[in-house]
Formats: structure tokens, C-alpha cells, sequence
């Protein structure tokens, strides 16, 4: 952890202006009339995804001398990335879907990964502007405003708001689900916690905008049934457990590990 501080409290404004470059690509091309192709798994890719993977790449693999793994990248099988200790984890656009709906829920997420958990979280909104991150041990924060960043990583904190910066009123209970994919399952769980709770609200969110939320304080719980990847919640994993919440699988309730065999990710639940 000594050495990805280091990584981290060195380098935190360089990374903030990377993932800044990488929304305003995204930004240019959200404002044209962009295609859009389909990948192998059927999942959608826009211009804005590769300008934006070529910028995150190409800055990070300068950072810390260690690997990154991309959703836009080949995916590297893992006998050959079972050997890392670090890497950074990717996902140059997060909510594709949203992106080419224009409804403006789509992020940029940069994650550090050691051993086999996120130690650092950086999720950027370019619509919105606003920027949330989150050391491990250091707390995490919500910085807006953005347009250019310098100065050190204590300076960089004293300009953002530590999270969560909301809480929910006595006996409201709020949980935010997916836009894109409500499920039975979903359904279930919500009228669980309806029997438990005197007022639930439910609000939905697109890409990782639902960490987000709930790092704020805006929401209590993000239930997650259905397929994500790895680089879909290494940011937001981290900066949700610095202000306190839990992250874990549901069929173990064990926290959601990083670098497995198989970068799909079981169900999930942040409470």
C-alpha cells in the first residue's frame, strides 16, 4: 500500500486531467452524429469509446510503470495477468446505452487495482462536470467545477467536498437501480425492502452514476442482478466503501474481488 500511495498522492492531478481529456473527446462526438457498431457480445461501441480508451491508455500506462486492463482492449487471458500485483483498470465510457440515448448518464472510470481490490477510484461525469474519487484510508471526495487542475494531492482535497455529503431522512430508505436493466430479481428486492422499511424510494441511474449516488448520500442501497465487468465497478467500488458502505457479492455476501479468471462479475449489492 506504501508504493500505491505514492502512485496515488503524485500523481492525483494528472489523473484528473486525463480522465478530463477523455470526457471532452467524449463530448465532441456526443454532439455529432455519431454511428454506432456492435461488438462481439453484442454490446455497443462509438467513436467516443476509442478516442477516449487511446487517451486513458496512452496517459496511464506512463503512471506507476504498471499494466491496464481496458474494456476496450483485447482481453488479455489470464495466465498472462494473473501475475500482476497492481494494475489500472478501465472503462473509457461507462453506460454506452445512455450515451447514444443522449440523457447525459454516462462516466469515464479509472481504477487502481492491488492484489485483488480497488484502492483507488476516479469516476468523471463530462456532462455534469463533476469528478468523484477515493483512496483507500483516505476518505472520498466529489470535486466540480473542473477546467483545468494542478497542485498537490492535500491541495486537490482541500478543494472537494467529502463524501457522503447527504443523509437520509429518518425512516426513508432510498435505492437506486439501474435505467437499462430492471429484472424480477430487482423487483423482488425491492418489495423486500419495502416490508422493511416505513418509506422506500426508488430512483434510476445510468453507468456508474449509481455509486455515485450513493456515495452522496442521495441513495441507501444499489442492488445489481444482472451482468457487469470488472472495470464497470473498480471506481465506484472504492469510493462507495470509503464513506462507510459495504460492497459484496449476494450468493457469498463476501466482498467483490478484481484480476479473477473470469472478469464477469456475480451479482452484487451495496448497502
Amino acid at each position: 500500500m506504501p508504493e500505491t500511495l505514492s502512485i496515488i498522492q503524485n500523481n492525483l492531478s494528472q489523473l484528473i486531467r486525463l480522465a478530463l481529456d477523455a470526457g471532452k473527446a467524449i463530448l465532441e462526438v456526443y454532439e455529432t452524429a455519431f454511428t454506432v457498431e456492435l461488438k462481439d457480445d453484442r454490446s455497443p461501441l462509438t467513436l467516443a469509446d476509442k478516442r477516449s480508451h487511446e487517451i486513458l491508455y496512452n496517459g496511464l500506462i506512463n503512471i506507476g510503470g504498471l499494466p491496464v486492463l481496458s474494456e476496450e482492449m483485447k482481453q488479455l487471458p489470464y495466465e498472462e495477468r494473473k501475475s500482476w500485483k497492481k494494475f489500472w483498470l478501465v472503462d473509457p465510457l461507462d453506460g454506452t446505452k445512455e450515451f447514444i440515448k443522449r440523457n447525459g448518464e454516462f462516466t469515464v472510470n479509472v481504477a487502481l487495482i492491488d492484489g485483488a481490490e480497488p484502492v483507488f477510484g476516479l469516476i468523471y461525469v463530462p456532462v455534469t462536470g463533476k469528478f468523484y474519487y477515493a483512496l483507500k484510508g483516505h476518505g472520498a471526495y466529489m470535486l466540480s467545477n473542473v477546467n483545468a487542475i494542478s497542485g498537490s494531492f492535500n491541495e486537490i482535497i482541500a478543494i472537494s467536498e467529502r463524501l457522503p455529503i447527504l443523509q437520509s431522512p429518518a425512516g426513508e430508505f432510498t435505492i437506486v437501480v439501474s435505467r437499462s436493466h430492471i429484472s424480477p430479481k430487482i423487483e423482488a428486492y425491492l418489495n423486500a425492502e419495502k416490508k422493511k422499511h416505513p418509506a422506500v424510494n426508488i430512483v434510476s441511474a445510468g453507468s456508474s452514476l449509481k455509486f455515485c449516488l450513493v456515495a452522496e448520500g442521495k441513495a441507501d442501497a444499489y442492488p445489481r442482478f444482472g451482468p457487469t465487468m470488472e472495470w464497470d465497478t473498480g471506481a465506484g467500488h472504492i469510493i462507495v466503501t470509503e464513506t462507510g458502505k459495504k460492497l459484496v457479492r449476494c450468493d457469498t455476501m463476501e466482498v467483490l474481488t478484481y484480476n479473477k479468471p473470469n472478469l464477469l462479475n456475480p451479482d452484487f449489492l451495496v448497502y
